[in-house]
């Protein structure tokens, strides 16, 4: 079910579930920016919400669903600021 915000936009609902440090659940996901073993960087309804550990994989990633699954030991969880809109080598020079 989508929820409304103030300004009258439609966002799906998100949700963070972890299961023993192994197992992460992200539901609300727009788009997965970056990923690696140690790092995935995604945008949600909520904000940028990046997942470090070690040995991180995507089990599943359903974007019409909004829907994320990741295995690996996790150690942090984090909201960060949201990045200017571009590609990544346009701020990486920009």
């Amino acid at each position: 079910m989508a929820m409304h915000t103030g300004d009258g936009e439609l966002r799906a609902p998100h949700h963070v579930i972890l299961e023993e440090r192994a197992s992460l659940s992200v539901s609300g996901v727009e788009e997965v920016e970056r990923f690696d073993e140690n790092t995935i960087i995604m945008s949600t309804a909520q904000g940028a919400l990046v997942v470090r550990g070690d040995g991180l994989h995507i089990e599943k990633l359903s974007l019409d669903g909004g829907d994320l699954k990741v295995e690996g030991l996790i150690d942090a969880l984090s909201y960060e600021e949201a990045q200017p809109r571009g590609s990544w080598f346009s701020r990486l020079l920009g």
